[in-house]
């Protein structure tokens, strides 16, 4: 579990400047990549649980978190995808086992096609595919920089994106048919997520929207290693996810428990490490 496992943290030089990281555990090593947005301190219960049978390294996307970001313009999956290859670089990662939620699935399955030699195994964990109308609705009301402003009314906004996140999807659809089926999280894993998403107030959007542009559909058939794909019952993207999964060759989709079942973590757990732990025969 999380709470006995002890994570570390560091930071890699890399060519456009520091990543910062959380690592934890032994045996082989296992990169995992976060969602949008906030950092790697939102899987610090899942480099818990996997820390058991490996090595974990989870670092901050760039612009996101401590990370620095690749630049001030938005960048492309690509881009960010090359940025987590040259983290392994750093690291020393010659092969590694891969995870990413959300955004971070988008960037896992670019790195997996830019350098399949480097790849074992991938973990997508909720994926997303937007209708032209939808990705237009969504770059122009979901994610902007919170500026800071001396009356620190950025602080509320923000603040308000985070805890609307929980209660919408999109979280600005307020409404009877943008509500989502659960509730607030913690007070504390609420606060831990402001304070990320706070740290890059002004950069965070530009990985979210690179996200919203990937086009899944077109790149999932270019994977060539064995990619597991799995969302909970109630992550919004359940279903564009399982569909997904239909455009990864050899791909498989496993449903996971509510993200606030009791079980949700041990059932993603368990299907992560056997994924990882089988043998698979040609």
């Amino acid at each position: 579990m999380a709470g006995t496992v002890e994570i570390k943290r560091g930071f890699a030089d890399l060519p456009h400047g520091q990543t910062h990281y959380r690592t934890a555990g032994s045996g082989a090593p296992l990169l995992a990549i976060h969602a949008s947005p906030g950092s790697s301190r939102q899987l610090v219960r899942l480099i818990g649980d996997l820390a058991e049978s490996a090595t974990v390294y989870a670092p901050d996307t760039p612009g996101n978190g401590d990370s620095v970001a690749l630049s001030a313009n938005e960048p492309t999956i690509q881009d960010l995808a090359a940025a987590e290859l040259r983290f392994m670089d750093a690291m020393g990662l010659d092969r590694v086992d891969l995870y990413g939620s959300h955004t971070g699935a988008a960037i896992a399955a670019e790195l997996a096609i830019l350098a399949p030699d480097r790849i074992n195994k991938l973990v997508l964990d909720g994926v997303s595919w937007l209708t032209p109308e939808e990705l237009e609705d969504i770059l122009a009301n979901y994610a902007f920089p919170f500026v800071p402003d001396q009356d620190g009314s950025y602080l509320i906004r923000l603040f308000q994106f985070c805890r609307d996140q929980y209660f919408f999807f999109p979280w600005y659809d307020r409404t009877r048919a943008g509500r989502r089926d659960g509730g607030l999280g913690s007070a504390q894993d609420l606060h831990a997520w402001v304070t990320e998403v706070m740290k890059a107030s002004e950069t965070y959007h530009l990985n979210y929207r690179a996200a919203f542009r990937y086009d899944a559909k077109q790149r999932f058939p270019l994977l060539s290693v064995p990619t597991l794909v799995i969302a909970a019952e109630n992550d919004p993207l359940f279903g564009i996810t399982e569909e997904l999964a239909g455009f990864v060759p050899g791909g498989r989709f496993t449903g996971l428990p509510r993200l606030d079942a009791p079980d949700f973590a041990s059932e993603r757990k368990a299907a992560m490490t056997a994924f990882f732990a089988q043998t698979l025969t040609a």
